[in-house]
């Protein structure tokens, strides 16, 4: 049974929380990856930034629907979305723009079950930890590698 060791990408570009927008534009355009994980000073995985959110930034702002009653408006997706929202699209940092709530798997952890994980959550890559430490990433194109093994 083939594992997430076996495949992983161990040469790993991971990025500081203080990494400006611009620095990670240009990392996604010259390496050619879709993913960037963030890891504090001893190498601890703290967030993810993916291109997505990248392009996001450049969407116009979503104006919630509101409900008036009486003297009250309540925006129907909440207050929380919103500044959700506005967080992400002023975003000047790694830090700012992360998910926090992110997926993880281990070096033991077989393909198979990283495929589904991938296949379920619409992931194009995941990182791998042990522990917390980053030591790789896994990706669509590493299991497809692997089944020419």
């Amino acid at each position: 049974m083939l594992t997430v060791a076996d495949i992983m990408t161990k040469t790993v570009i991971s990025i500081k929380e203080d990494t400006t927008v611009r620095e990670m534009a240009t990392i996604f355009d010259t390496r050619n990856i879709g993913t960037l994980p963030i890891v504090d000073d001893m190498g601890n995985l703290t967030g993810i930034v993916t291109a997505s959110d990248l392009v996001e930034q450049d969407r116009p702002l979503h104006m919630p629907t509101v409900i008036s009653i009486f003297d009250w408006i309540i925006p129907l997706g909440g207050e929380e979305a919103l500044q959700r929202e506005l967080n992400k699209i002023t975003a000047q940092t790694a830090s700012e723009l992360a998910s926090r709530d992110f997926v993880s798997v281990a070096p033991s952890d077989s393909v198979s079950g990283v495929a589904e994980v991938m296949s379920n959550r619409k992931l194009h890559a995941i990182p791998v930890v042990e522990g917390k430490k980053l030591v790789g990433m896994v990706s669509r194109i590493d299991i497809i590698r692997s089944m020419n093994r």
